[in-house]
C-alpha cells in the first residue's frame, strides 16, 4: 500500500443471497483525496459506501483503512461518519445538540463539546440558528447541520451518501462550493455517492463510474470526460456522439472506421491497439463537432445530417442532428459559433470534426 492510500479495497465482492451486488473490487483513496463514485440506480456505488462504513460486511476480499483490516470492526469503532441523503437530523435536539450529540457520545466533557460545537456551527455560516429546532429550519441549513454533526470529530475521513439530492437546483450549486471548500481547508477524504454527473465533476478530485456492480473507469474528471475507457462510459456521461464500425486500415495514417455513417479516420497514437477486422468505437465530444452548410475540406470527418432539434441553455446552444441512417447526433456551442449557420428543422448540414478530435473505445 502507498504511504498516501487512506482506504484499500483489495479484491471486495458483495453478494445478497445469489445476487452479486458488487463484483471484484480493487482500488485505493488516497489521503485528502475527494472521491465521487457515480453511476444509475442499482450500479453498487451505495452498497460499496456501505462496506466502507461498517454497515455491510465483504462476502469476499478484504477493506483497509489507514493499513489496517476493518471488516470485522464494527461501525462505531471505524471513525467513518456519514451524512446520510435523509440527513437523519434528530428532531427531538435542537441544532447545537444535534452537532454537540457525537462528541457527547465520545465522552467529551459538556463545556468543550459546546466549545467545538459552536466553533463548527460559526464556520459552516448558522451560528444564529443554534437554539432553532430542526423543523424550523430550511434544507439548506439542515445540510449545514448535517455536516458540522460529522465533522466536528474531526474524522480522517467523511461518507456522503447522496447528501444534495433533495435540495433545489440552485441550492446544490451552492452547496457544492460548500463541500469543496470544506474539503480543500480540512483536508479530510471525502467518500461521496451521487448519480449526478454535474455533482461528481464539479467537486470530485477523482471518479469512479460503476454499472453492474463493477467498475467501468476510474479517472480525474476531465480523463474521464475528455477520453472515455468503454462504450457504456461514453453512453452514460451523454456527451460525445459514438460510431460504432470495423478497422478497415490502422497504420501511421491512423486508423479508418467502416460505419453506418460512412468511413471515420481517427489520427492518433491509439491506432496501435486495434488491427484491420476488429470492432471498435469512435467517440467525438459533442463540443468539438461542428456544423457548416457545405463540406468542409481538409483532414476532418465529414456526415451530412439533417437538423431536428435544439435546445438554449444560457450561453450555449446544444443542436440535434440525424444522420441518413436515422442516428442521432448532438452540437454543442456558443451561440456566436453558430452564429451564420441556418438553424431550422429540416435544414440539411454537415456535423464535422477534425480526424485529431475522436477517440478510439475498444474495451466493452
Amino acid at each position: 500500500m502507498k504511504n498516501d492510500t487512506l482506504v484499500s479495497f483489495e479484491g471486495v465482492v458483495k453478494r445478497f443471497g445469489d445476487f452479486v451486488a458488487v463484483k471484484r473490487m480493487d482500488f485505493e483513496i488516497g489521503k485528502g483525496e475527494f472521491l465521487a463514485l457515480m453511476g444509475s440506480s442499482g450500479c453498487g456505488k451505495t452498497t460499496t459506501l456501505r462496506m466502507l462504513a461498517g454497515l455491510e460486511a465483504p462476502s469476499e476480499g478484504m477493506i483497509r483503512l489507514s493499513g489496517k483490516p476493518i471488516n470485522d470492526l464494527p461501525t462505531w469503532s471505524r471513525d467513518t461518519p456519514m451524512v446520510w441523503q435523509s440527513l437523519a437530523l434528530f428532531p427531538f435536539l435542537n441544532v447545537v445538540e444535534n452537532v454537540e450529540f457525537a462528541l457527547k457520545m465520545r465522552g467529551v466533557g459538556k463545556a468543550e463539546r459546546r466549545r467545538r460545537a459552536e466553533q463548527w456551527l460559526d464556520r459552516m455560516q448558522i451560528s444564529e440558528f443554534a437554539g432553532r429546532n430542526i423543523s424550523q429550519l430550511s434544507g439548506g441549513q439542515r445540510q449545514r447541520v448535517a455536516l458540522a454533526r460529522s465533522l466536528v470529530v474531526e474524522p480522517e475521513i467523511l461518507l456522503l451518501d447522496e447528501p444534495l439530492s433533495a435540495l433545489d437546483a440552485a441550492l446544490k450549486v451552492r452547496m457544492q462550493s460548500v463541500l469543496k471548500n470544506l474539503q480543500r481547508e480540512t483536508g479530510i477524504t471525502f467518500v461521496y455517492v451521487t448519480h449526478s454527473q454535474s455533482e461528481a465533476f464539479s467537486m470530485a478530485d477523482r471518479v469512479v463510474i460503476m454499472s453492474r456492480g463493477q467498475i467501468e473507469q476510474i479517472g480525474t474528471p476531465q480523463e474521464i470526460y475528455r477520453t472515455p475507457r468503454t462504450r457504456f462510459v461514453a453512453d452514460f456521461l451523454g456527451s460525445s456522439n459514438i460510431f460504432t464500425g470495423k478497422v478497415t486500415a490502422s497504420d501511421d495514417g491512423g486508423v479508418v472506421l467502416d460505419t453506418a455513417s460512412g468511413p471515420l479516420r481517427l489520427k492518433s497514437d491509439e491506432r496501435h491497439v486495434v488491427t484491420p477486422g476488429q470492432t471498435a468505437t469512435l467517440t467525438v465530444l459533442d463540443t468539438r463537432t461542428n456544423l457548416a452548410v457545405t463540406k468542409p475540406d481538409g483532414p476532418v470527418n465529414a456526415i451530412p445530417v439533417r437538423m431536428i432539434g435544439e435546445e438554449f441553455i444560457g450561453a450555449t446552444a446544444t443542436i440535434y442532428l440525424e444522420t441518413g441512417t436515422g442516428q442521432e447526433i448532438r452540437v454543442q456551442k456558443s451561440h456566436e459559433e453558430l452564429a451564420g449557420i441556418p438553424l431550422e428543422i429540416g435544414q440539411e448540414l454537415f456535423a464535422w470534426w477534425a480526424h485529431t478530435d475522436g477517440h478510439l473505445v475498444t474495451e466493452d
